[in-house]
């Protein structure tokens, strides 16, 4: 696709949904739906890079995951340390900036040590900023940032609340994206998704394919973003 003839969004938002359900269709364990997401991931990680996107974020495990089953919880974790050890080095030469958003404290040691320390040796990179939600949820975001914002003990601005939220250094996604056929947000980059584009595809995650992320894009590319005022008005 010829990516200079349309309107490309500097951040993606993407609700990784469908892992289970891939593989109880397939009669498969729901760990092996995960360890197939994680091939998705690859791939979408890659391609986001040469196109040129300026910030992917991947919403990873939210807060209420932890509601799952433990074998499983194991089982996603395990997953998360072995995709880091071995994409690091590629991070790294594909000048990819590994980060994250939501309370990576309360994670296993061994994760929050993974964590870490990819974003510590990728913090230079200049390239596609990765930001991967993990242990995050929307609302307990936006609580945080507003107990931050009462110990300061003066009326907030909306300006105020941005910039005490885990990504007060980014952009606001132009454009979400969610599979598994379900239409909602669960909880995702509440306050920052206000004016974001959405686009729901029933392909569940490990299915999702480069074809499909270009379906979005140019889906995207047609949206007459307003964002609240009229056509004259319309920003990227």
């Amino acid at each position: 696709m010829n990516f200079k003839k349309i309107k490309l969004p500097d951040h993606i938002g993407i609700i990784m949904d469908g892992n289970g359900r891939w593989a109880l269709k397939r009669g498969l364990s729901r760990i092996i739906g995960h360890k197939n997401g994680v091939e998705a991931v690859r791939k979408t990680i890659r391609y986001a890079s040469d196109i040129g996107l300026k910030v992917l974020t991947l919403f990873a495990f939210s807060t209420e995951n932890w509601k799952r089953d433990k074998n499983e919880i194991h089982g996603i974790f395990d997953i998360v340390e072995q995709y880091l050890e071995t994409d690091l080095d590629e991070f790294k030469s594909r000048d990819i900036k590994f980060r994250t958003m939501g309370d990576i404290t309360k994670l296993p040691k061994r994760i929050y040590k993974k964590l870490t320390e990819c974003t510590k040796q990728t913090c230079n990179n200049k390239g596609l900023i990765l930001n991967v939600a993990i242990n995050y949820g929307a609302r307990d975001e936006l609580l945080l940032a507003c107990n931050n914002l009462i110990k300061k003990g003066k009326p907030a601005t909306l300006e105020d609340l941005k910039n005490n939220l885990y990504s007060s250094d980014l952009p606001d996604p132009d454009l979400i994206i969610r599979t598994s056929g379900e239409m909602r947000l669960s909880n995702f980059m509440l306050f920052q998704s206000a004016y974001s584009e959405l686009y729901f595809t029933n392909s569940y995650w490990p299915a999702f394919d480069m074809k499909q992320f270009n379906r979005a894009l140019i889906e995207y590319s047609k949206r007459d973003r307003r964002f609240g005022g009229n056509h004259k008005n319309v920003q990227k």
